[in-house]
């Protein structure tokens, strides 16, 4: 028998802003993004935690192309810090290494914000992927090993206190790329000198996505098969609702119509906001799309731009560099 070949998958392309559960892990949640979407291609815009939830930006088809303007955004999180106890991970799911019985007064913790405002050098945890002579962190932790993370320069745009507790503290920050909140709470127990560690975790905003453009796990079923109790005609999803016919006849399944939850989607072009933004005509888009520069046109175009996004009919065509008034393209996307 002829062997059948693997199913290839659409090539739909843009971004789902998921608001992923407490529970799931990132690489899960790519995968079920991917499957809902019969996508041909898909990937994340930065780790979340399994304990933590919130924005997961995943990039389906061409949108995968802009992943790294994504991760270089600035991401807001809210997070508790429970006082009282330092934890192997920094957070609930490793056990308990120090503790203390003293608690910080709100204006102890206010003081000590400043500290941690600005252009800072942080550890990372333990538990986090950096890579140590070629070995993830957390590998190396979970055999036992105590490894010496070197130090990096972050940056904190702001850190608030949104609410203060007798053994906990309510916290929002918006930091840049790199930046781990479970660090955070460690070393502000260690200055307030009563240890303590991330209890929840949510990132509410990855720039240039805000919570309006959420969507979650439920949504998307919905959307993909329809409400609970709705009958589903002509899928093929992994063996769910196939039944054989009581007499045998051919069944013509009906086409799947993606159209529901393709709506969900937020145009890959959202991802280029901070870029300069080039309006092209039609010829010019088919010379870029062949890896020819063209000269842009209008009183108001850019001479020089290291990087500058064109579209045509509002469609992202490519991205590239401005120079001497012809913009050279980089990378280009699909019509």
């Amino acid at each position: 028998m002829a062997r059948r070949g693997k199913k290839k998958g659409r090539p739909v392309s843009g971004w789902v802003v998921l608001d992923k559960p407490v529970g799931m892990g990132s690489t899960e949640a790519v995968s079920k993004i991917k499957w809902l979407f019969q996508a041909e291609k898909a990937g994340h815009a930065g780790t979340l935690d399994p304990l933590a939830s919130g924005m997961l930006p995943i990039a389906l088809g061409e949108a995968t192309k802009t992943v790294p303007y994504v991760q270089d955004g600035a991401k807001v999180y809210r997070f508790t810090v429970a006082w009282g106890q330092e934890r192997s991970t920094d957070d609930l799911e490793g056990p308990v290494t120090k503790e203390a019985d003293q608690r910080p007064s709100e204006a102890e913790v206010r003081a000590l914000l400043p500290k941690y405002t600005g252009v800072i050098m942080q550890t990372p945890p333990q538990f986090s992927a950096i890579k140590i002579a070629g070995e993830r962190a957390y590998d190396l932790a979970r055999e036992g090993e105590t490894v010496d993370i070197p130090a990096r320069e972050i940056e904190i745009g702001r850190l608030d206190i949104v609410e203060h507790g007798a053994d906990q503290t309510v916290f929002e920050v918006e930091c840049g790329k790199g930046t781990y909140v479970r660090s955070l709470a460690r070393d502000m127990g260690r200055d307030l000198g009563c240890f303590g560690h991330i209890s929840e975790l949510r990132r509410v905003e990855v720039e240039p996505f805000t919570p309006e453009d959420f969507v979650t796990v439920a949504e998307l079923e919905a959307a993909r098969f329809g409400a609970p109790g709705e009958d589903v005609v002509g899928e093929d999803v992994e063996g769910e609702g196939k039944s054989e016919p009581a007499d045998a006849v051919d069944v013509v399944e009906a086409p799947i119509d993606f159209g529901a939850i393709d709506a969900l989607l937020v145009d890959t072009s959202a991802a280029l906001d901070c870029l300069p933004q080039i309006a092209i005509s039609d010829d010019a888009a088919t010379k870029i799309r062949l890896g020819n520069p063209v000269i842009i046109r209008g009183r108001d175009a850019p001479v020089e731009a290291e990087e500058a996004c064109a579209t045509a009919r509002g469609k992202l065509v490519a991205i590239g560099a401005i120079e001497q008034g012809m913009f050279k393209p980089k990378r280009v996307f699909a019509g």
